[in-house]
């Protein structure tokens, strides 16, 4: 393991202010219990809608410790704020947006907006989308299902099965990809293409392999995201390399656990087939850290971006760069956490000189409630997440205390 504590709260909560780490703690201790969470989860979607007086209770709580503003422009004091300490960040239009084709270009020009806006800011290498942002979700079912694994991964789709109207709807989505992607290579902004759920994932993955082959020439410009909760995406990441390799083109990789575990088990159990997701954590960790293990042995062809709250595969991934006498800030590696949470992973690997971002989403609160509720259920039911950021942030308390002889 590498040397790299990530103990050290001095460095972890050195940008927050006294009040601003008593808040962070109630917040964290609110979130540790589930029935509250559960509470939340029921009925802040519905104040909103009822246009009932709860949006400063929520901008003053969950909102301000997730989400970097409302809009692009008022994400600015958080970036700065977070240069002063190295640390990167990487902007996410939290919005969810609708289905239909207005939406789905009003969506594509906010994503572009957000790289030219990027590319104004030193410390915002990257950005990320979501295809089911500028793309009909039932369309990209479709054309999953008669799409196999290795045709996705050559950046190919399965288009026989489609209507005329489908067809052009699908060279629309082919369209504003090329238009992101584009205008992101210009511009030199990286776009992280999030991950979706299984049973659309083969277009997503295609549009993406498909863009690198064109875009990730010499700089990195795409990445996909790389889910290991699933127990079939290693192998699909050593199939991505491979066609990196025979194309010339670097592979850009997210590395993360997962997002849609129980989503996607239920489906599975209703609809009778094998699940997708590991059996045990054990063996997502597992997987996970031998993903981390595999990009870092193949840093010539893969730009690896390494997602992750967990400590042991954070200190994982910057020992492999000891060991193999890899520079801290190798151009092909990166690390990466949610803004307001392991702070104590992300400050720490930043003093040690590793390049690391904080990925900062920003959205109006009625937009951004489905994300932060995500975050407040994945806090509660992660287990010791809660539990690690509670202890972290009192001992920073008590260590300031004792320092001012308090």
């Amino acid at each position: 393991m590498s040397k790299i504590s990530f103990d050290n709260t001095a460095y972890a909560f050195a940008y927050m202010s006294d009040k601003e780490l008593k808040k962070a703690v109630q917040l964290y201790q609110m979130m540790g219990k589930p029935w509250l969470v559960k509470l939340g989860g029921v009925f802040a979607p519905a104040l909103l809608k009822w246009k009932l007086p709860v949006k400063g209770i929520i901008r003053n709580t969950i909102y301000q410790q997730f989400v970097g503003g409302e809009t692009l422009e008022a994400t600015l004091p958080a970036v700065q704020k977070l240069a002063k300490y190295n640390v990167d960040c990487i902007l996410d239009y939290g919005v969810e947006g609708g289905e239909g084709e207005a939406n789905f270009d009003r969506a594509t020009e906010e994503f572009i907006r957000v790289i030219n806006f990027a590319a104004n800011e030193k410390n915002i290498p990257f950005m990320s989308i979501k295809v089911t942002g500028f793309a009909r979700f039932a369309l990209l079912e479709k054309i999953h299902g008669q799409t196999p694994e290795i045709v996705a991964a050559n950046g190919e789709v399965i288009l026989a099965g489609l209507t005329e109207e489908e067809l052009a709807e699908w060279n629309r989505v082919e369209e504003r990809m090329e238009r992101i992607a584009a205008t992101a290579s210009k511009a030199k902004v990286g776009v992280m293409v999030d991950a979706e759920e299984t049973w659309i994932q083969y277009p997503v993955d295609a549009l993406t392999m498909k863009m690198m082959k064109k875009y990730n020439q010499k700089d990195v410009i795409l990445f996909n995201t790389i889910q290991l909760y699933r127990h079939d995406r290693l192998a699909f990441l050593q199939l991505s390399h491979t066609v990196a390799k025979e194309n010339d083109f670097i592979l850009g990789a997210k590395i993360v656990r997962g997002a849609y575990m129980e989503k996607e088990r239920k489906r599975a159990a209703e609809m009778g087939y094998a699940s997708p997701i590991q059996l045990t954590k054990e063996a997502s960790d597992k997987d996970y850290n031998l993903a981390i293990e595999f990009c870092i042995e193949h840093l010539n062809r893969i730009s690896v971006i390494v997602a992750s709250h967990n400590e042991n595969s954070s200190a994982l991934a910057a020992s492999l760069l000891d060991r193999k006498g890899i520079a801290h800030d190798h151009p092909h590696v990166h690390f990466s956490q949610l803004y307001g949470m392991s702070d104590n992973i992300t400050f720490n690997l930043a003093k040690d000189g590793y390049k690391v971002s904080k990925y900062l989403p920003f959205g109006p609160i009625e937009d951004v409630i489905p994300y932060l509720l995500r975050r407040a259920q994945e806090n509660s039911s992660i287990a010791g997440q809660t539990g690690r950021e509670l202890q972290l942030l009192r001992k920073e308390m008590v260590r300031r205390k004792a320092a001012a002889g308090r």
